[in-house]
């Protein structure tokens, strides 16, 4: 038993110490003191890193990947992104569209030609921005069902309903259906299933070794991060629902080092142009004309007098976020195994660190 615990507290410690040295002593401090909620080796954690022109000047983890089996997190520890997964469906629509094998404006009619009539003007660019108009699937699922669903299946659920929230386009609302019809106009389109689209032309030529849209049965996570919620005051593990499955709007887990290596290549434009990258950046126009808060696969919001992009990323057990400043080549990214909290607020605080002063 001694054996253990010395071996868990030196496990917990380098996990909690693996800060990059160009980070200052100060620097440090300012983020520990920021992340203090997190930082308990008997409860789940999270995993932070900040990267300054392609240099990460701040790494560092707090906490449990698991509780059962009272695994450190590290900066190498893989969590459901959630969310944050729309800007990889995003960007296998936007290679897509310059390989010239679909087009922005192209009717969702072309890939589903049986969907129902009542989405027969509903383009990949409305799916993109959050503008068709498209029921969410999750509100057609039982609370009391337990089989997952995948993608296939929110695209039949969307054979249940007659009609949209509002006519395409001219409203924005967030929308998981969107992403997952997305997912499945990748297969339709490339050939290939969409976990192995993203891992060929992703995941692979960015280095990102251990990322995964994860398939039950079908792949793995390496060093994975359990969802956790606290029940009663205590922490249990609360890791999958039965939306989990969906890979196109929130399937892939990845660790803080692998998104780095993934926000490097988005602004030094390895994968695209500079002028199809800036488009997924930029708010997107209702039919009337009205900007809106979204671009592709991003959220767009002024900070620090910069207008930016960003993302959350919310599931069972998960709470995430990434604020990335291209325009300063900043990013901060917080990946949290735990289903409290809103990330975007520790994040921000972080940003303030190292963004210019407010004018």
């Amino acid at each position: 038993m001694k054996r253990f615990v010395i071996l868990f507290a030196i496990g917990f410690l380098v996990g909690l110490t693996s800060c990059s040295s160009t980070a200052s002593l100060t620097t440090e401090k300012s983020i520990d003191a920021i992340m203090s909620e997190f930082n308990s080796p008997f409860a789940p954690g999270a995993s932070v890193l900040v990267m300054n022109h392609d240099t990460v000047v701040f790494q560092k983890a707090y906490g449990l990947a698991s509780i059962n089996n009272h695994t450190p997190i590290t900066t190498t520890t893989n969590f459901r992104l959630a969310s944050i997964t729309k800007q990889f469906t995003a960007m296998c629509i936007l290679l897509l569209q310059e390989q010239g094998k679909l087009l922005f404006d192209d009717k969702i009619l072309k890939f589903f030609p049986d969907f129902p009539l009542y989405g027969k003007d509903i383009t990949v660019r409305h799916l993109l921005n959050h503008t068709s108009g498209l029921v969410d699937y999750e509100s057609l699922i039982p609370d009391s069902q337990t089989v997952q669903v995948h993608d296939a299946d929110c695209l039949q659920l969307m054979f249940k309903v007659d009609s949209l929230y509002f006519p395409c386009g001219t409203k924005y609302q967030y929308s998981n259906t969107g992403y997952a019809l997305l997912a499945l106009i990748v297969e339709k389109t490339s050939g290939k299933r969409f976990a192995d689209f993203l891992k060929e032309n992703i995941f692979d030529k960015e280095g990102m070794a251990t990322t995964v849209a994860f398939e039950n049965g079908i792949s793995t996570v390496p060093n994975r991060a359990y969802g956790h919620s606290l029940d009663s005051g205590k922490w249990m593990e609360t890791d999958q629902s039965n939306t989990s499955a969906v890979l196109g709007d929130g399937g892939i887990y990845s660790n803080v080092e692998e998104m780095a290596q993934w926000i490097s290549s988005l602004w030094n434009y390895k994968l695209i142009t500079k002028q199809m990258q800036q488009l997924a950046w930029t708010d997107a126009t209702l039919n009337d004309g009205t900007t809106i808060d979204y671009g592709m696969g991003w959220h767009t919001e002024t900070y620090h007098d910069v207008r930016h992009p960003h993302h959350g990323g919310s599931t069972r057990g998960f709470r995430n976020h990434i604020l990335l400043f291209p325009d300063n080549k900043l990013m901060i990214i917080i990946l949290t195994n735990r289903n409290q909290g809103n990330p975007i607020t520790e994040a921000k605080k972080i940003a303030d660190l190292f963004l210019p002063p407010h004018q």
